[in-house]
């Protein structure tokens, strides 16, 4: 793969990702890609321009007409009194309109990368989907997605995702874990052109339990077995309460938990937004930079923009 193209769903239209991208654009002036932002111009212009981020939108039609060192842009219409309000399902349909629209792009391009916008989950999604991760593996008719929540020092990857606690123990099997660790190893030679070693965790605390039925001996260690003898380094199964101690940090370049918090605090906590949700599993690369709605700052010009550096900066010097 050959990336040419960056898509970047705007998202939520009321949310800081207008004051992110402008934050973006004004410091950098020379781009290796061509990026093409999918959202309303109307809109975005007059947020930027209140937010005092001043450079030229480039409405285009078809991403062969983007233009490089550009802000491209293909307009989607959304109606709007205010440029500033409070999210809610009004905004749902325009949503929807830039994932299909960004979808059937990347059906037909496979030079691109997508990034998304910060989405209120609860307004868009309706609890019909656990997460945006599984709304795009079923637009895409997807069984095999997969997030890496990505550092160049250390990445995370949770068996299970957007699932209660109650549900993880139904949820994890030996074909998951064996099928997620490989296609993370795989994804690692790929992109990266690296050899990676991997730890596993284990589920219960220490790794053990006082029940006829132990996941660790019958799911995990089969499962890191079957992995080593198809000449994929992996280590474990880890207590998950005593791992990420620097120590043992130090030795992986990936940590597979079984459920979502158990891998998540802790890589929040020690990389803060310098960690990237990247989904893998679809028919293309989609990266989420750590960007919320974050609507208790619209409008102030006061919102952290590193996580879609860090996003952008992974896409110009990494991904191949």
């Amino acid at each position: 793969m050959n990336t040419k193209y960056i898509l970047v769903i705007l998202g939520e239209p009321y949310s800081t990702f207008s004051e992110i991208i402008g934050k973006y654009f004004k410091r950098k002036k020379k781009l290796k890609k061509k990026i093409i932002l999918v959202g309303s111009k109307s809109l975005l212009k007059k947020q930027l321009h209140d937010l005092n981020y001043l450079f030229e939108l480039n409405e285009i039609k078809s991403i062969k007409k983007a233009k490089q060192n550009i802000v491209n842009i293909i307009d989607v219409k959304f109606n709007y009194k205010k440029i500033y309000s409070k999210v809610s399902i009004k905004s749902n349909n325009y949503i929807r309109k830039c994932f299909d629209i960004s979808l059937k792009i990347l059906k037909n391009n496979n030079n691109c990368i997508l990034i998304n916008g910060p989405i209120t989950k609860k307004t868009f999604l309706k609890k019909r989907y656990l997460g945006i991760t599984e709304y795009l593996a079923k637009k895409t008719n997807s069984n095999r997605e997969i997030m890496l929540i990505y550092n160049e020092n250390l990445s995370v990857s949770p068996i299970t995702t957007h699932i209660p606690i109650k549900n993880v123990t139904k949820k994890i099997s030996k074909t998951k874990i064996i099928k997620n660790t490989s296609m993370i190893n795989e994804f690692y030679k790929k992109h990266f052109n690296k050899k990676i070693k991997i730890a596993i965790l284990g589920l219960n605390p220490h790794c053990e339990t006082n029940n006829k039925f132990s996941e660790e001996d019958k799911i995990i260690i089969p499962s890191i077995n079957y992995l080593n003898d198809s000449g994929i380094n992996v280590d474990g199964p880890f207590p998950a309460d005593s791992f990420f101690m620097k120590k043992n940090i130090k030795k992986y370049d990936v940590v597979i938990g079984m459920y979502h918090d158990q891998v998540l605090t802790p890589i929040k906590t020690l990389f803060n937004f310098n960690a990237i949700n990247i989904t893998i599993g679809l028919p293309f690369i989609r990266i989420s930079p750590d960007h919320g709605p974050n609507s208790t700052m619209l409008g102030k010009n006061i919102s952290d923009p590193s996580s879609f550096f860090y996003a952008m900066n992974l896409i110009n010097k990494k991904i191949k």
